[in-house]
């Protein structure tokens, strides 16, 4: 027996204010999430983004055409529910981050490393106070203490929205660093961003050639990142 799926039964989706917020009407009834929780969200930006995504709906739904509504969702039944629980997972990328794990050889990707993520940990450090240390090889290597309390306490205190987007860009990257840095706007555009998380991987693609099917594993995970910062845009107040 094949399963259910859900098909479109509305006319039109409208946006409208709902307590400290705004939501999604659908010919006049509100949305809900899958937890049956209030689709409250944070900004009228949001709440469009959310509205035009129901109303380009044909048929079935697709959930899969429809990254805002699930990142909102996401936020209302897990993140804001679980919030501890999700920053300390996202805080703990800083003790293994990314940046920090460094090619022994060649000298040419030892070179392009440093010359990509030497500036990201000096931001970490001069930005957020979080000296960073590298190291070489697989095995990790040990932070300071001091700094990885720093970067927990600056992701605990984002609020559900946030810490949604916050996780999907540190998961994505590998690097706790890199997410906090498109959090905070700190490198242009955050397509770079992106692109100094694929550093290692770029690399083999230039020595070994690209894999078709790896390239579209990346390209999804791409859209994602970028879809990420997108959500992050989308729940910040207007100016």
């Amino acid at each position: 027996m094949s399963g259910w799926t859900a098909k479109r039964f509305w006319t039109a989706a409208d946006v409208a204010e709902a307590g400290d917020g705004f939501t999604v009407l659908l010919d006049g009834r509100p949305v809900r999430t899958p937890a049956k929780a209030e689709f409250v969200l944070p900004t009228r930006a949001m709440a469009e983004a959310a509205a035009a995504e129901w109303n380009a709906q044909e048929g079935a739904l697709r959930p899969q055409t429809m990254p805002v509504t699930r990142a909102a969702n996401a936020a209302i039944d897990k993140v804001r529910v679980q919030h501890a629980e999700v920053a300390a997972l996202i805080a703990a990328y800083g003790e293994s981050d990314l940046i920090c794990h460094r090619a022994e050889s060649p000298a040419e990707l030892v070179a392009r490393q440093a010359a990509g993520w030497d500036p990201l940990l000096d931001w970490a450090r001069t930005a957020l106070g979080a000296p960073l240390r590298p190291g070489r090889g697989v095995l990790p290597c040990a932070q300071p203490g001091e700094s990885l309390a720093v970067l927990g306490g600056r992701v605990a205190a984002q609020d559900a929205f946030a810490l949604t987007a916050l996780h999907d860009l540190v998961a994505l990257s590998g690097s706790l660093v890199i997410g906090l840095a498109a959090l905070e706007g700190a490198v242009a555009p955050i397509e770079r961003l992106w692109d100094l998380s694929r550093i290692d991987e770029t690399w083999q693609q230039e020595q070994w050639g690209v894999d078709d099917e790896a390239a579209e594993v990346a390209a999804a995970r791409r859209r994602d990142f970028l879809q990420a910062r997108r959500f992050l845009d989308l729940a910040a107040p207007p100016a």
